[in-house]
């Protein structure tokens, strides 16, 4: 059931329902996700059980403010603040100690907790509204079937799940690709996910090099080799074989997704913006618009090796990699 974003009758809405246990299709900046109360084990398992996702994949926790992220932390790291005070409200995920007792569920049963604050007006405004009803997070991971593609519109929440479910509208999501993660948890910190931030920037307000995780980094939303893939098999390509396909004529059914290509008169190609943002804002809706469109092999120009892309490669290399012999 559509709720709208911009009415404040909705929003307290969404709120009782949180509080009362059930799930909600909520907007952020990056993705929509599905969320539940984060104080509650059995509202969280509500996620686990609608997304099909195995209860020992953490969740991300949304909160409004530092304030509220301090509640699910045992402690918030020196690194963690100066995270938290460079970047939100923003896409940025800290991994920091769990608070003995509080969110459990929502860490996969980890001693460790990934934190945001969304920036995007209608989740503050439910969050806020959340919170005067005694929510202190809410865990959200992205609102789709586990392992396919993330929704980018309220549309794509609909499609995925029971009619019933209340989703919040608040229009096409910003970013479009999930979060950075960055774990705070140890003494060293590392970048566990990358986002639209590049790491340069997460670098500079972290005050220090972030390491690359290792065998003893906890688990994170969204880092399984295969993940983010739409029904149709994904194949990352170099401009001369999308080019060679093109000029071959596509066979029926094969996609196509390029910066350098252009294949006009199919009606499965798509022009990727030159931008890394562009493409980040409106990845997940050409792979889901795709799918609609009947391919069921995407073929899409592999990404430049620049800072900038690194968001982008990260979702199109477990995407590809869903289909991988």
């Amino acid at each position: 059931m559509l709720l709208n974003g911009q009415n404040p009758v909705d929003i307290h809405r969404a709120a009782e329902a949180l509080a009362a246990g059930e799930l909600l299709g909520l907007p952020t900046e990056t993705v929509y996700g599905l969320g539940a109360r984060a104080d509650s084990d059995a509202a969280v398992a509500k996620i686990f059980a609608a997304k099909g996702r195995p209860a020992d994949h953490p969740l991300i926790v949304h909160v409004l403010d530092a304030k509220d992220a301090a509640h699910f932390a045992a402690v918030l790291p020196p690194v963690a603040q100066r995270l938290m005070a460079a970047f939100w409200p923003g896409p940025l995920t800290v991994i920091v100690p769990r608070a003995e007792g509080v969110g459990a569920a929502a860490a996969g049963g980890q001693n460790s907790i990934g934190l945001r604050c969304p920036a995007h007006p209608v989740a503050r405004a439910v969050l806020a509204a959340a919170r005067e009803l005694g929510v202190r997070g809410v865990a959200a991971p992205s609102a789709n079937r586990f392992g396919r593609v993330s929704p980018t519109r309220a549309g794509h929440v609909l499609a995925e799940f029971d009619p019933g479910l209340l989703v919040l509208d608040g229009g096409d999501c910003e970013v479009g690709i999930e979060s950075s993660i960055v774990d705070c948890s140890r003494a060293h910190p590392a970048l566990l996910r990358p986002g639209v931030l590049t790491l340069a920037q997460i670098e500079a307000a972290a005050g220090e090099p972030l390491h690359a995780p290792d065998a003893q980094a906890p688990r994170a939303s969204g880092t399984l080799l295969a993940h983010y893939a739409p029904r149709a098999a994904v194949r990352l390509k170099t401009a001369l074989q999308l080019q060679t396909a093109v000029t071959g004529g596509l066979p029926a059914g094969l996609a196509v997704y390029s910066r350098t290509v252009e294949a006009a008169n199919s009606p499965l190609a798509r022009q990727m913006p030159a931008d890394a943002r562009a493409v980040a804002h409106e990845l997940f809706a050409v792979l889901r618009d795709l799918d609609a469109a009947g391919a069921h092999e995407i073929w899409i120009e592999t990404p430049p090796y620049g800072p900038e892309w690194d968001g982008v490669r990260d979702r199109l290399s477990r995407a590809s990699a869903a289909f991988e012999p």
